[in-house]
């Protein structure tokens, strides 16, 4: 018998339209007006922090939709907008520097939702508001970076050449060495030139001899530093968790970064602005750590404070720099202290392998670097960095280590988090200065979101009277289908984890509706030309669905390798349009093809019928 479908299909349509309405309905619920605390490196969130927050809520007469600490963050909900900046000054007096108290939304899905996995919707930077900023990188921090490179790389390589000098330092855009005697300048000069073909070395008095880099190698340091902070940069928007981020190089040393629907711009640009690595260094015992404290600090070595604010004289030398570090993990050892637990590449494993095989017994340290921008200004008018060294950790090496190893000595919890974080995201090879920031309100992507509804809604009011007055009871079914394509495409965006709704995507989404009709509307016509044929009704429906289908296949596989070409090239908002128009062209070719047929089967199938509403 035709125009029956077997029982299975009519069970997949109802599950698939039943999923996607389930996955959809969060984005009913909407999100709350909230406050959230985090700490800062030297706090920690947890049941004190929160017992504070209540009391300072209660003491300020503050209504509490609900507050929760959760992933140590504490999340204030509030009944309106109105009471946010009350609650976060409140709270910022209330708890100090050592915490970070920033607006934000959560949203309001009901909690036996969230166990489904299902959640709201994402909405773009254009839709939902959020940060945007523009970041300089300090290329001359990357130069003098690579400069102490090359610096270590001397004197390695001379200590292994056994060619003896005086002194390796640093000068303006290169290095300076100085020998003993002309036979070792000589051979050095060979040595080096040969294995350093990027630098360019010239002769000076007194036995020494000037090391620069060539225009060449200058070039390809801040092409890498750029490059290398972008990389970087977006694997920490990763560990934020932030969806449809924009990370994107502009002009020669400035990077664009647009975090939509982040609220907490404090926290983002900690992570952001974050310089933090670490280094290992063996330290120096063949000297006095005392007399380095008097100002008598060997050639060789450099005198540090630890956090007790002890001195550590410590080689100068570097046994191992974050850069090889793959994966690391914060957690706590079997004291109950907390430690980040890393893993190496494999040259950072032979490096330490090298490093430690020899120096078993003797204490090494870990040291944490971070640079941190200082009111002063250079001549551009650019802020000065400061290097800030501190030794985190010494510990007595009893074996040689591999890729695999930890570090203790962090204060807190949260601190061991977020040096995790920095570490696993990778460091910066060079600061970066934020000169430009703008924080996109909420309330101009709620007008967008009204204004696209509103066309949504209009264009798809008219779009379902027309198919009612033209094609009758089959507009009914058309219409039916319209709606349940709508319903699968939210559904689908809030399944989808880095799928993000934008003003563009609001586009795509009614470039769809339309795409949804123009398939009935074939199918209809083909039916309406098979009665006019003659055929009975229950033939013209069976060969209208079957000769709309090709055409529809091929209009809709065209423009899907369209929106697939458009997804693989594009950036952004053209991300966020391909992605709504592949969704929509697959949900409606569901609806317009599997669905209205299955409702039409259901209600005019296997009837003896002697005309058509159509």
């Amino acid at each position: 018998m035709i125009n029956q479908y077997p029982l299975w299909k009519y069970i997949m349509v109802i599950l698939v339209v039943a999923v996607c309405a389930l996955y959809a309905s969060p984005n009913l619920y909407g999100e709350d007006p909230a406050v959230q605390v985090s700490a800062g490196r030297n706090a920690e969130v947890n049941t004190q922090t929160l017992e504070q927050v209540q009391q300072t809520l209660q003491q300020q007469n503050i209504d509490a939709k609900g507050v929760a600490l959760e992933e140590q963050q504490i999340l204030v909900r509030l009944n309106s907008d109105d009471a946010q900046l009350p609650t976060r000054e409140a709270l910022e007096r209330a708890l100090g520097d050592d915490y970070v108290v920033a607006l934000n939304l959560a949203p309001a899905t009901p909690d036996w939702l969230e166990s489904l996995g299902a959640g709201p919707m994402k909405l773009g930077l254009d839709l939902r508001g959020g940060v945007h900023f523009l970041m300089e990188v300090d290329m001359s921090a990357a130069l003098g970076r690579a400069l102490e490179n090359l610096e270590e790389d001397f004197r390695t390589s001379l200590r292994e050449e056994r060619l003896r000098y005086r002194r390796v330092e640093l000068v303006e855009n290169g290095l300076e060495v100085q020998f003993r005697d002309a036979e070792t300048l000589e051979q050095a000069v060979s040595f080096l030139e040969e294995k350093n073909p990027q630098l360019r070395i010239v002769e000076g008095d007194e036995l020494t001899i000037k090391a620069t880099l060539t225009e060449q190698r200058l070039k390809e340091i801040r092409e890498y530093a750029l490059k290398q902070n972008i990389t970087i940069m977006r694997n920490r928007v990763n560990q934020l968790g932030v969806a449809e981020p924009v990370i994107q190089r502009q002009g020669a040393d400035r990077i664009v970064v647009q975090l939509p629907g982040i609220q907490d711009t404090a926290r983002a640009k900690e992570i952001l602005n974050a310089t933090a690595t670490l280094q290992f260094r063996m330290v120096d015992l063949d000297h006095d750590v005392r007399d380095a404290v008097e100002g008598r600090v060997p050639p060789g070595s450099q005198l540090l404070m630890d956090r007790n604010g002890q001195p550590q004289l410590l080689e100068k030398r570097i046994m191992l720099t974050g850069d090889h570090i793959v994966d690391a993990n914060s957690a706590f050892d079997e004291y109950g202290r907390p430690q980040v637990s890393i893993k190496l590449d494999s040259e950072g494993g032979d490096k330490m392998s090298r490093g430690t095989k020899d120096n078993i017994g003797k204490p090494m340290a870990t040291v944490f670097i971070e640079y941190k921008p200082t009111p002063e200004k250079d001549d551009e008018g650019k802020t000065v960095f400061e290097k800030h060294e501190e030794v985190i950790n010494v510990a007595t090496i009893q074996a040689r280590l591999g890729r695999d190893f930890r570090i203790t000595g962090l204060d807190s919890p949260q601190e061991a988090q977020n040096l995790s974080l920095l570490l696993r995201a990778g460091a910066l090879v060079a600061p970066i200065q934020i000169v430009e920031e703008r924080t996109i309100g909420p309330s101009l992507g709620a007008e967008n979101i009204n204004l696209g509804m509103q066309a949504i809604i209009w264009g798809l009011c008219l779009v379902l009277a027309f198919m009612v007055l033209y094609y009758k009871k089959f507009g009914i079914v058309a219409n039916m289908a319209l709606l349940v394509n709508l319903v699968m495409i939210v559904g689908v965006m809030s399944l989808i984890p880095g799928a993000t709704l934008t003003l563009p995507g609001m586009a795509g989404i009614v470039l769809t509706v339309g795409m949804a009709v123009d398939a009935n509307v074939l199918i209809f016509e083909r039916i309406r030309e098979e009665l006019r044929d003659g055929r009975s009704p229950q033939q013209a429906i069976h060969h209208g669905y079957d000769s709309a289908l090709s055409t529809i296949a091929d209009a809709n596989i065209t423009t899907l390798i369209a929106a697939i070409i458009l997804f693989a090239v594009g950036t952004g908002p053209i991300k966020g349009f391909s992605v709504t128009l592949a969704i929509g062209i697959l949900t409606s070719m569901f609806t317009a093809i599997v669905g209205t047929r299955a409702i039409v089967n259901s209600v005019w199938g296997g009837k003896r019928l002697e005309k058509l509403s159509i």
